[in-house]
């Protein structure tokens, strides 16, 4: 029974440390290292005003959206034209490289249509295909379900056997 209970302890507590940790590729500075695009949302087109503080050296701004941008050593800001055909309603990513440090911001592109709003109860019928069971896969999530049921079954398993041990005597 006790290593069932130091099991099961372990196990939860491993989850939840896995649970909290931060996702994959996020990355985290003591650099103070700090960068950020103003305005946040703009027309194709227009242009935005780059912003990178806590740098002692060039700042390299990428994105999909528009020609590298170099932020030299001593400044603080540059600006970028946004291309004339960045899609409508999109989200960019805007990358900031100072050395070895980086940061990602993004940068939403004006005039996409808001996204349809969906009645809370169904008029009438089934929505057919609005879910399913590999719609989402979170592997962390599944992870923890089968660590789950394998702990219960577990307990069931040791409880039935204790039960019959004790019948037994």
């Amino acid at each position: 029974m006790r290593a069932i209970r130091v099991t099961s302890a372990a196990l939860l507590g491993v989850t939840a440390l896995a649970m909290t940790a931060p996702a994959a590729g996020a990355h985290e500075d003591d650099s103070g290292f700090w960068a950020r695009v103003v305005p946040t949302t703009v027309a194709p087109g227009g242009q935005v005003t780059l912003r990178a503080t806590g740098c002692e050296q060039t700042v390299t701004v990428a994105s999909a959206v528009f020609d590298t941008v170099t932020i030299r050593r001593g400044h603080t800001t540059a600006r970028a034209t946004v291309d004339r055909d960045a899609r409508p309603g999109a989200v960019y990513e805007v990358s900031f490289y100072c050395g070895t440090f980086w940061q990602n911001v993004d940068l939403t592109i004006a005039g996409g249509r808001p996204a349809p709003v969906r009645p809370a109860h169904p008029q009438k019928g089934v929505h057919a295909g609005d879910g399913g069971s590999f719609a989402e896969l979170n592997l962390k999530e599944l992870g923890v379900g089968a660590a789950l049921i394998t702990g219960a079954l577990g307990t069931a398993y040791h409880l039935s056997r204790r039960g019959t041990e004790e019948n037994d005597a």
